[in-house]
Formats: C-alpha cells, sequence, structure tokens
C-alpha cells in the first residue's frame, strides 16, 4: 500500500476529530505518520520516495498519510506547521510526537520501531 493524501474532512474520519473531541483520540488501529508536504517544496521531494518505501515495507503494520498544506490550510494551521516537511507520529495508546524537517529512511525506521511499533511492556 502507498501513501494516502488526506483532506481535512479524512483526517476528521480516520485520525483525529479535533472539532468535536477536546483531548487527542487517535481513530485508527495501526500506528500513522503524516507528513504535511507542499509540492513546490524541495526536501519534502527528497522525502517522499522514502515514505513510499517505508509504506510498502510497513504495509499492515502502519499507515502513511500526506496532506498537503497549501490544500488543507485549516489542517495546517490546527497542528501549528510552521515549517515542511512536519511529521505527526502518531502511536496507537500514546500521544502523538510532532517533528519538522527532512530525515533519511534509516531515521524513519528508528522511530517507527522505536516509538511506533514498540509495545508496551504489560504491568506486574
Amino acid at each position: 500500500m502507498a501513501t494516502i493524501k488526506l483532506t481535512a474532512q479524512d483526517f476528521k474520519e480516520k485520525v483525529f476529530n479535533y472539532e468535536t473531541e477536546k483531548e487527542w483520540k487517535y481513530s485508527g488501529t495501526v500506528p500513522a505518520i503524516i507528513d504535511f508536504y507542499a509540492d513546490w517544496c524541495g526536501p519534502c521531494k527528497m522525502v517522499a520516495p522514502v515514505l513510499e518505501e517505508l509504506a510498502m515495507e510497513y504495509e499492515g503494520k502502519i499507515v502513511i498519510y500526506k496532506v498537503d498544506t497549501e490544500a488543507e490550510m485549516e489542517l495546517a494551521a490546527v497542528f501549528g506547521i510552521q515549517s515542511i516537511p512536519t511529521f505527526l507520529f502518531i502511536p496507537v495508546d500514546a500521544d502523538p510526537m510532532m517533528q519538522p524537517g527532512a530525515f533519511p529512511k534509516k531515521v524513519f525506521k528508528e522511530i517507527i520501531e522505536d516509538h511506533l511499533l514498540k509495545q508496551k511492556e504489560p504491568e506486574a
């Protein structure tokens, strides 16, 4: 599965409805990465193929969404996107983590493995 483009409406249905929920509650069943990007952004273009590779590599384990900040200005404003690319890393059962900047594949994999896929240890 490739990366999936999200509109604000899709975001509210699949990720988090910021209009009705007061506190973060992720709607998905697998961890997600959201790429806030723009078509004119050089670093965004550089990282796009890496995200496509990761979407294939982690198919069924995570989902990677893309939000065009030019088309979805409301969504970019809700998350206070100041620079692009900015990534929102969303574990299933923890708070999301926002990180601006383009990363090499190795860094994405570390974040996926250490923060998105790592299971919480059962409490004794």
